[in-house]
């Protein structure tokens, strides 16, 4: 393939990575959670104690975590419905995992190919292609947290019937699903905080790279030409 290509792969590759690992952070760092039950008095809104309620996640989470495992929610009754919707998550928490992984794959063979001298990455508008794609990033996620923090509640319901098409298993009753006391609106909303400041330090970081990098190795890179 020529370089062209494998630089289009490149910024593809660097800008999933970027947005896979950012998604992780809320999902593989339980204590984010746990720094919570407290703060959003949560034993107060469920009537469980914090071990409890830390039990009931856990649960939950090594389902959508970990192969081989039936579904439960601690002490929190849960519907039929429910569970479906916690399988239907187990598929993508699976999708960004698979990413992540295949992506940062991609990344490693490319730099091998560099360190052989069998690639040579082109210059997108000039540019390092790192700082294509930190711009790039910004760009996109910039116009989502707009969305998001104008009317996040809106922003949730759009978030889910773009994944969920088709589907309203996600709209749980306490009655019901009495998880989701534990796991309110406003944790979702941090949850999406720490992913879109993640993706803000990493694409600035990719940024400031390409700027480092243009300097110092500019002509280690192959221009665009038509």
């Amino acid at each position: 393939m020529t370089n062209r290509i494998l630089t289009a792969i490149a910024c593809i590759a660097m800008i999933l990575l970027t947005i896979t690992v950012s998604i992780s952070l809320p999902i593989y760092f339980r204590p984010f959670y746990y720094w919570q039950i407290e703060d959003l008095d949560l034993p107060t809104v469920t009537g469980y104690d914090k071990a409890t309620i830390r039990d009931a996640y856990d649960e939950v989470m090594d389902y959508l975590l970990l192969p081989n495992r039936e579904f439960g929610t601690g002490v929190f009754p849960h519907s039929e419905e429910g569970a479906a919707h916690f399988a239907d998550v187990k598929g993508l928490f699976n999708l960004n995992l698979s990413v992540m992984i295949c992506s940062a794959a991609t990344l490693i063979l490319l730099a091998f190919l560099r360190r052989k001298e069998l690639f040579r990455p082109c210059r997108p508008f000039g540019k390092h292609h790192a700082f294509t794609c930190g711009v790039s990033i910004l760009l996109l996620f910039g116009i989502i947290g707009i969305a998001a923090a104008t009317d996040f509640s809106k922003f949730f319901v759009i978030f889910h019937g773009i994944f969920f098409p088709g589907k309203e298993n996600w709209l749980f009753k306490a009655s019901e699903d009495a998880i989701i006391l534990a796991m309110p609106e406003t944790f979702f909303l941090r949850c999406a905080a720490l992913i879109l400041c993640s993706i803000l330090m990493l694409s600035i970081g990719m940024i400031l790279f390409g700027l480092i990098h243009k300097k110092k190795k500019k002509n280690s890179y192959e221009p665009i030409t038509n």
